[in-house]
Order: C-alpha cells, then structure tokens, then sequence
C-alpha cells in the first residue's frame, strides 16, 4: 500500500499501544525508533503508523519518531484505549488505570498462538481476558481459538457477551519485488528464531537429505539471541550454508526474490506472514500438513507432506524443478498470486481494527 488507512483525524480518542511485560525493558532506541525486528515490534510499528497522535506504553515518558512514550500510570485511561498485545495482563492493565479513570478501555490484540500458552493457570487467564475486554485477532484461524478458549474456561456470563474481531493480518504487497532464478536454488528457513515450536531439527533433517542429493544453497537469518547458540553456530559450519542477522526490510525482499523454495516445519502459527511473503515473493512453499497450513493456503494447493520422507522429496522436486511446481500448482489450486493478494492485503487488516476500535470504543 502506498498511503496507510489512518484512522480517523477527528476520533474522540487516542490510542496507546502496549506490548510486552510492565517493566523497565527500554522499547525505543536512542534515535526515538521502536527497537528490534521481530514480529512483535514489526507488528507495533504498524500499529503506530495507522492511529493518530499514538502513544506507546513504555517505562518513561519520551518524544520518538511519530509517537510519544508514556508509562501506563501516566495515561488518561478516560480518553486513551490501550490496544494490549500481551492479553494475559489485560486485568492488570486495567487496574492501573482505573487508579485515574472513571472508565479504563482496555482492548486485547491477540497476534500469537494461543497454543502458546498451554497450562491451565494461563487459558484460565486468557480465558478471563478474552471475555472482558474485546478482542481483535490476527487471523479467522486465531479467532475461532479465541472463541473455543471461552467456551472452555470463561463463565457463561462473560462468555456469551464476549466481543471478537479478526482479519487476516496480510502482506504488504507493493514491497514484492519480480522473482529472479539463481544459478544453484536457495532454500530460505522460513523463521527467525529456532524455537522448538518451529522444529528446527526436522527441517535440517530434510533440507541436509536434499542437499546431499542435489546443490543448494540454505539461507538462514535469525533473531541475535538464536544466532549465537550453538546450533546456530554448528549449521553455519556446513558449506552449504549462510547463517546470518536478519536483513533491512529492502534487503529481506531482495533475497526473497531470488528465493527458491522454503520449507516450512511448524508446529503451529497464529496466521503465516512469513510464508505468505516468501510464496509472494515467488517462491515454492512445501508445508507440513497442519489445520494452520490448511488454513493459509488455497484448496488444492498440493505440496502438504506427512512424513519426513515426503518433505523430502517434494523439496527436491521444488529446487530442481521449480517451473513444474508453478505450473502444477496452477493446475491445481489456481493462479496462487491472484488468491494472496485478494485475502492476505494488509490494507483490509488495518482498516478492519481501525474500524473495531472505532466501533468499540469511538477511537
């Protein structure tokens, strides 16, 4: 997109964007800029491009770069919704502000797995928050877990009163850049962190399985806390293999448009940004067959693998016969580029939470 879909200038009021624990963690840089470039801070930034007038809530007030910071006890929580991404302090959240406010608002943006989250003290919890608070999610997929977290561990009265929004997070599709072909394919680990969750070891597995059968070259570029462990070190090691930081958004798409294939390992995902962009980008996406993939990728699509031996080959037929896999996949689940862009644009993600905040609260 090339202008973002503010919200509206004449809103009642203002929106404050908390992500993270309470804590004295600094958020911003020295140059007034949101600090790293995961998923969490990519996801606040846009937030903080759509509102009008944002804040960001942090450990001491500070002028940044198209927002202020405020600690949450300094907001005035009649006239400020505070858009919380770490939903399972919502309650407390709220707490604080109502120290100053006659009435707090509070909103959940619930953008992880709420798989994440697996003991019976934290789905009690979210549980209670998801039926206080409204609550937009990033995907439908993430919303429906929203709704069967309620129906397990929130009381009836909550419950059915429970306020859920959702829209795919989307892609933003200008920055895709024309696919280029490489002389030997590149695979891309489609992550920037080798949590468990990801199955980093499997998709070694399989991606060494492949390039002991044909050349490739394995791109790897990961969060500094990963790339310093030893496996990071360890993968490095092989020939095969360029293991790095990752890259300035300009240089993230220029690699993906020289990208190959990539294979995806996951457990589970909330939504997909990253496959949705590598696929974008032009690359051929091999997934495991998961309700998360399912839920991501068109009918038809046809590179789901069940064991590792079917991951296997399916990466090899992608990096040594990528235009087959074009054409197949047109056959089968139609033009993939076409269907991305029709569902996955994040124009229609920030209208729709900007229209939720305003529905909701008159922000």
């Amino acid at each position: 997109m090339s202008v973002p879909p503010k919200a509206p200038a004449n809103a009642t009021k203002r929106i404050a964007i908390k992500f993270g624990a309470l804590s004295h963690e600094p958020l911003v840089d020295a140059d007034g800029d949101v600090i790293g470039r995961g998923a969490g801070p990519t996801l606040v930034r846009r937030l903080l491009r759509l509102f009008p007038d944002p804040i960001l809530v942090g450990p001491e007030p500070r002028r940044c770069r198209g927002f202020v910071q405020q600690p949450l006890q300094f907001l005035d929580g009649d006239d400020t919704v505070v858009i919380n991404m770490d939903v399972l302090d919502s309650p407390l959240v709220w707490t604080v502000l109502k120290e100053g406010a006659r009435r707090p608002q509070v909103m959940n943006f619930i953008w992880q797995n709420v798989s994440e989250y697996p003991e019976t003290v934290r789905q009690a919890s979210l549980g209670l928050s998801f039926g206080l608070f409204p609550t937009f999610a990033n995907s439908e997929r993430t919303a429906t877990e929203v709704r069967a977290v309620l129906d397990t561990w929130t009381v009836p009265a909550l419950a059915e009163k429970a306020v859920i929004g959702w829209e795919n997070l989307g892609i933003h599709l200008q920055r895709v850049r024309p696919h280029t072909t490489t002389k030997i394919p590149v695979v891309l680990y489609p992550a920037v962190t080798l949590a468990a969750r990801k199955r980093p070891d499997l998709f070694l597995r399989v991606v060494s399985a492949v390039a002991a059968r044909t050349p490739i070259t394995l791109e790897m570029r990961l969060l500094e806390k990963d790339l310093i462990t030893e496996k990071a070190m360890r993968i490095s090691r092989e020939k095969w293999t360029w293991v790095g930081p990752m890259a300035t958004r300009e240089d993230y798409w220029d690699r993906l448009a020289h990208t190959t294939a990539f294979l995806a390992t996951s457990a589970d995902e909330s939504y997909g940004l990253q496959y949705l962009e590598a696929l974008a980008a032009g690359a051929i996406g091999v997934f495991p067959d998961l309700p998360w993939a399912r839920a991501l990728l068109p009918e038809g699509y046809l590179y789901f693998y069940d064991t590792e031996q079917q991951a296997e080959e399916m990466l090899f037929h992608a990096v040594t016969d990528p235009e087959g896999c074009r054409r197949e996949t047109a056959a089968a689940a139609g033009d993939l580029d076409a269907w991305i862009r029709s569902r996955h644009s994040d124009d229609s993600f920030e209208r729709a939470i900007a229209s939720c905040t305003a529905k909701w609260f008159g922000a």
